[in-house]
Parts: C-alpha cells; structure tokens; sequence
C-alpha cells in the first residue's frame, strides 16, 4: 500500500545528481543561509521549487537562523496541492538529507495524510530515509499549524528513542551539535 498519492524523494545535497532523471516535478531545498545553490539542481526539469535558508538548529542562539512559523507555512503552502497530482514527485532537500529533510517530508504526509497517525508517518520517512532524525522544532511548528495536538512531537520522541536504541552513539553527537532536547526527548536516561 502506498501511504502517498505522490512520489516522494530525501535527500542531500550529494545525492541530488543522481535524481535528475528521476521526473521530479517539485523541489523544496532547506540550506544554510548564504549556501550557494547546488549545481546539480541546474540538471532538473523543475514545474516548481521553493527555497527555505535556516540553520539546522532547534534553538535560536545567536549566529544562527533557527527555522520560524513562517518558514513552515511556506513549505506547507507550497506541497499542498501535490495530492491532486499523482503525476508530482517532490524532492526534498537539505544539506545531509537527515534533519530539515526529513522533518519537512514528515509534515508534507501529516499534511497530506491528516488520518494518519503521526508514528505511522514517521515510520515511512524512516523507511524512506533510514538516517532520519527530524529537526524537533520544525515538527513543533508543523504540528501546531496542523492542529495535531502533539501528536507529531509524541511521535518525534519514539522514532528518536529507535535511533538511539539502534545507534547509541548518536546520543553523544546530537548533544554536542546542540539538539540535546531532542536526545532528551526520547527519554532513555
């Protein structure tokens, strides 16, 4: 059974040569402000693109663009109508193709699927993206906008604990790159 009526692709920067032939029709690229463009994105026949410049960081702190409700709402403005299409393939990029990603892919299918339960989603992004680890404050922001009460975050702190469970180490590197709340989040210490 596919959870989506259209075709949807995570990546990262690297990868995105290798998706050129793939018929995507839309892509959503999150990079750092002041990145410049990929130069593979010049290989894609695009309908539509939408660009989004914030740091991959889930608190505001000084030298850094945090991502903001805006933000957010841009990118649910922009996939909105690719459930009439089921020619669409979005391709969704950041620089890795594990945090801002994956979370804005997570918040594509809540928006798209709102009967589905927000774990089931997060399943298939990680299904889609086995090294997903969604940005905690852009599932904040979506969730809010959506109207899903938490259930989206609740779902975040389960997929983080199977990460963590899976590849312990990470703990370590998320809380050294700043994303300890999401380390605690998933509420194994």
């Amino acid at each position: 059974m596919q959870l989506m009526p259209f075709q949807l692709t995570i990546c990262g920067i690297d990868e995105l040569e290798g998706h050129c032939a793939g018929g995507v029709t839309h892509v959503l690229s999150i990079l750092d402000p002041g990145w410049p463009e990929p130069e593979s994105l010049s290989g894609f026949d695009i309908g539509r693109r939408l660009r989004l410049r914030f740091h991959d960081v889930i608190e505001s702190q000084p030298g850094w663009i945090a991502p903001e409700r805006w933000d957010i709402e841009l990118l649910l403005a922009f996939s909105r109508d690719l459930a009439a299409s089921k020619k669409a393939h979005l391709l969704i990029h950041c620089h890795a193709g594990v945090s801002r990603s994956t979370a804005a892919a997570t918040l594509v299918m809540a928006q798209t699927c709102p009967e589905r339960p927000a774990d089931e989603l997060l399943r298939e992004v990680a299904r889609l993206r086995p090294r997903a680890w969604p940005n905690l404050r852009m599932l904040e922001l979506g969730d809010e906008i959506l109207g899903r009460h938490g259930a989206i975050v609740e779902a975040a702190r389960a997929h983080y604990r199977r990460a963590l469970e899976r590849d312990p180490w990470l703990a370590e590197a998320m809380i050294d790159g700043g994303r300890g709340r999401e380390v605690a989040a998933a509420g194994l210490s």
